[in-house]
């Protein structure tokens, strides 16, 4: 799947490859900043150059997706986006990191979600896509509910946010019924 990922282009963003020449000071400081990653495991770890480099060569030789959002307007890196594929269960588990602030609540988030969603809804090799999120992100679980994907099930008082104890929620959606 990796190999033969297309550019997509949506109405308001686009995705491509995430390459080496994305690991930029922003791409970084979007990882290090407590808004951008308050709802991500990402946010007890501090990332820099290394880091990034590792996180993206885990991707080689897989059939896993890592793109980069970009705003159409003007091709500006607004986020990320990823896709792990299980080949032998046509499954893939989808993520998102809207890491550019000033773009938030605009409807680039959704753009992108449904642009990949249904790429890989129109693939063949793929029969189920999934998400989950933290039950307070209440902004993921509209974005995924808008997409189509249902409610599917729910870690009780799984992870602590800002001290209090919050169920994660995983969404679903089948490609080919």
């Amino acid at each position: 799947m990796a190999a033969c990922a297309p550019v997509l282009v949506g109405q308001l963003v686009s995705l491509r490859p995430f390459g080496p020449d994305d690991i930029t000071e922003q791409y970084i400081g979007w990882l290090n900043d407590p808004r951008v990653v308050r709802f991500s495991n990402q946010r007890f770890r501090r990332h820099n150059a290394e880091s990034c480099v590792a996180y993206l060569s885990s991707f080689e030789g897989t059939a896993n997706l890592f793109l980069s959002m970009r705003r159409r307007q003007d091709d500006a890196p607004i986020g990320t986006m990823t896709a792990y594929v299980n080949v032998h269960h046509q499954t893939v588990d989808v993520g998102i990191m809207v890491g550019a602030p000033e773009v938030w609540g605009q409807g680039y988030g959704q753009d992108a979600w449904d642009l990949l969603l249904t790429w890989l809804a129109s693939r063949s090799d793929i029969r189920k896509i999934t998400a989950g999120t933290l039950d307070c992100n209440i902004g993921m679980q509209k974005l995924m509910q808008r997409s189509g994907m249902e409610l599917e099930a729910r870690r009780v008082a799984q992870e602590i946010v800002e001290g209090q104890p919050q169920d994660i929620v995983y969404y679903a959606r089948f490609t080919h019924q």
